[in-house]
């Protein structure tokens, strides 16, 4: 990759900065709304929309050079705010739908898919954007931006990697009117080869699941 495909050799730091954060916030903001179960029906293709839109955050970051912070240590942000509640309503609302299976990664040889959450990656996502937006907040830009890239590629863009594709593939079974395969019985405590996911999936057709979370959603854009 050449340098001239790096934000910051064409792009002024404060403007990336912002736009950045604006999108993080965006995204907690409208993933916390979803969380509160008022519209179900819109549940999937909102969250299909939201996750996609963070990714290209994501790939912002990613295309960048190396973010150092100003500190050696990063400052304490005290304790981190709790994302249980969100992770137990999503698990509510997406309760038909919530396991399915993922490969973390596709360029390990026979690595075998493990079964994951929707809810969880959610959660999990909120918690890594909220600490950099933390620092966002009390002033500190770079350290913002140092942790975002950071837990980027450490943890939060796999992990929205993996639901986008989860729920892409939710929308994409109804929409164009194909069975539905459930992971019957299938848990993320268990360690299940490929064969056996293949095994349990299969047992429901698409209507068992109703319309949850399958109303469509304006795009905002």
């Amino acid at each position: 990759m050449s340098d001239a495909t790096l934000h910051s050799t064409t792009q002024d730091p404060d403007d990336f900065a912002v736009q950045i954060a604006d999108q993080v916030e965006s995204f907690i903001v409208a993933v916390t709304e979803v969380a509160k179960g008022d519209e179900p029906d819109s549940a999937v293709p909102f969250l299909l929309l939201e996750v996609s839109q963070l990714l290209l955050a994501g790939g912002r970051l990613g295309a960048h050079e190396d973010i150092l912070p100003d500190e050696r240590y990063e400052p304490d942000l005290g304790p981190e705010p709790d994302v249980d509640d969100l992770r137990e309503r999503f698990a509510v609302i997406l309760e038909p739908i919530d396991v399915y299976s993922e490969v973390f990664d596709p360029y390990e040889p026979r690595k075998a898919p493990v079964p994951c959450r929707i809810s969880d990656d959610l959660a999990d996502i909120v918690a890594d954007l909220r600490h950099g937006m933390a620092h966002y907040r009390a002033g500190r830009t770079t350290e913002a931006l140092w942790w975002w890239q950071f837990s980027y590629f450490s943890n939060w863009g796999s992990t929205a990697s993996a639901a986008l594709r989860a729920l892409q593939s939710l929308v994409a079974h109804v929409r164009l009117d194909q069975p539905l395969p459930e992971l019957d019985g299938l848990d993320t405590d268990q360690d299940l080869g490929e064969d056996a996911l293949a095994e349990e999936a299969g047992k429901v057709m698409a209507e068992e699941l109703g319309t949850l979370g399958m109303r469509p959603v304006a795009d905002p854009a």
